[in-house]
């Protein structure tokens, strides 16, 4: 006979059709939201997914918690880009600059400045879930950058923060790139000018000081609380 746990364990396990909708259903989202904001139409999204649009809603209930899904979406691919470079690292003596520089090139294609303006404008930062994936991203990345520091790879005055703002900003279109072929074909040369310069010997001073992680958090806390405020502010005036 089965138990009761048993049973409930089988009836609310997702389908494995369900769980790849979900996640194509993500991952269109991801590709709209570059392309066009947090306020692409969701029956594009749908069409993207090849689902309908009774499908997404089905998964979430309204594009707010799609938008923050797709943010811990990508938060966690990134994180898992780091911590296979990690590995990688490790398995072999002397490849910790390498394993950075793969890990950066891969990390780009993920889009992730694309998403900055949702992450400050669309989610709330301080959810605990996306909390919780930044935090487990930016201690991978701290681990991976350690290594090369320690190998002597990595200039002594970079921080993580150095890393992940130039990552956003590299994978951010300027105002007015429209005129250009394709934006994407620079990424990645401007990427490695950029890990270049990460490489010891440092071969110049840095202005300034390195961006450490509480300054990052630091910062989207108070994007946050920004965010809160103009909510209640608006609520107030209704």
């Amino acid at each position: 006979m089965e138990t009761a746990t048993a049973v409930q364990r089988r009836v609310t396990r997702p389908r494995a059709d369900a769980l790849r909708n979900r996640e194509r259903i993500v991952t269109a989202a991801r590709e709209m939201f570059v392309q066009h904001g947090s306020e692409a139409p969701l029956d594009e999204i749908a069409r993207r997914a090849g689902v309908g649009n009774a499908t997404v809603y089905r998964h979430f209930a309204d594009r707010a918690e799609l938008v923050h899904h797709v943010v811990l979406y990508v938060t966690d691919r990134v994180t898992d880009l780091a911590v296979r470079a990690i590995d990688a690292a490790d398995a072999e003596s002397g490849s910790a600059f390498e394993a950075l520089r793969d890990f950066a090139h891969a990390a780009v294609d993920e889009r992730i400045g694309a998403l900055c303006p949702i992450l400050s404008e669309a989610v709330d930062p301080g959810h605990p879930d996306l909390h919780a994936a930044r935090v487990r991203l930016e201690d991978a990345v701290e681990g991976l950058m350690a290594r090369a520091r320690a190998a002597g790879q990595l200039r002594t005055d970079i921080a993580v923060g150095d890393l992940m703002v130039a990552l956003s900003q590299l994978t951010r279109p300027l105002p007015g790139a429209g005129c250009l072929v394709d934006f994407d074909q620079f990424v990645h040369r401007h990427l490695q000018l950029f890990l270049d310069g990460l490489m010891a010997p440092a071969r110049s001073e840095l202005p300034g000081h390195a961006a450490t992680l509480e300054e990052l958090r630091h910062d989207i806390d108070e994007r946050g609380q920004r965010r809160a405020r103009r909510s209640e502010e608006g609520l107030g005036q209704k």
